[in-house]
């Protein structure tokens, strides 16, 4: 007769438990691998930096999980998602910040790709204008748009400068202009200086060489150059509005990111702006340094595939 033996309880139901817990310190561990390569220049840094701010969507099941798991070895989780918290810090809405709008002491100003050849042009200015900007900065221009933008606002905006695909408008006075190669060997970007109330603003509005995998060492390049040329810049108050065609976090901006503070998004969203219809990630920008509050939206303009932000930058 054989006699039956059976295993403990508590060790049939460890196994399983000791099995997820080791998949969750796994998971834990990749994830802040790859938070952390987000930081590292070419390719590879700035393909996690475009998927960064989605990966929110694995970290909280993932912190949930360990929870529910072993509530106590739970802070495996939460190491990613502090490193992804760190990461996205400058890039993550300000829920209690208010959207911009004019009024005394605001220096108003707006940004939008217009798409060549969608015919938005006149439309779009005619939106940003409404929403009360002082200075307008378009960038993707073509014949018709630069034209049809320069009729819309001649009399509002009697202040401009155009250079290639990019140009500014301001109701304030330009007291110079300079055209901007930044090693391209054609000009994407342009240095205005605009006498507004309170002082000279240094305006440089920019158009980044295209992004498209295996080709982004023209784009990585521009940037540099665009920040070595702002570290120059010995104006107080300084703005660079456009299409820098890389997100928040890519590596590629470090070198604007050293001179210039990203201006914030207020609500709870992350306020992308491409493409306009489903917006995923945000490749255009507002920065700043020199004002002592900024806050900035996103709003749609004419029928680009870009949505146009407006900031309002004060002090």
């Amino acid at each position: 007769m054989t006699q039956a033996t059976s295993e403990p309880t508590g060790t049939r139901r460890a196994t399983p438990r000791r099995g997820a817990v080791v998949a969750l310190l796994l998971t834990s561990v990749l994830l802040t691998a790859m938070v952390l390569l987000g930081a590292a220049p070419g390719p590879l840094g700035t393909a996690i930096a475009v998927t960064l701010p989605w990966l929110g969507f694995v970290l909280v099941p993932l912190v949930i999980g360990a929870l529910v798991v072993r509530p106590r070895t739970a802070w495996t989780a939460a190491v990613p998602l502090v490193a992804w918290t760190v990461a996205l810090w400058g890039f993550l809405p300000v829920p209690w910040q208010g959207d911009p709008a004019p009024a005394d002491g605001r220096l108003l100003v707006a940004t939008q790709n217009v798409e060549a050849g969608s015919g938005t042009g006149a439309e779009s200015a005619r939106v940003l204008a409404a929403d009360g900007a002082a200075i307008l900065a378009f960038t993707e221009l073509d014949g018709d748009s630069g034209s049809a933008i320069a009729d819309e606002l001649a009399d509002a905006y009697p202040h401009s400068y155009r250079v290639g695909t990019v140009g500014v408008w301001s109701r304030y006075p330009i007291a110079d202009e300079e055209a901007l190669d930044l090693g391209l060997g054609w000009k994407r970007a342009l240095r205005v200086e605009v006498d507004a109330p309170g002082g000279a603003v240094s305006v440089y509005v920019v158009h980044a060489a295209s992004l498209r995998p295996g080709a982004q060492g023209a784009r990585d390049a521009m940037l540099s150059a665009l920040g070595e040329r702002i570290r120059k810049d010995r104006t107080p108050r300084t703005i660079a509005l456009g299409d820098f065609n890389a997100v928040s976090t890519d590596p590629a901006l470090a070198a604007v990111s050293r001179e210039l503070g990203e201006v914030r998004f207020g609500g709870l969203a992350p306020s992308f702006t491409w493409p306009a219809s489903f917006p995923a990630v945000r490749i255009d920008h507002v920065f700043q340094r020199g004002f002592a509050s900024a806050a900035a939206k996103t709003t749609a303009a004419g029928r680009s595939d870009h949505l146009a932000i407006v900031a309002a930058l004060q002090g």
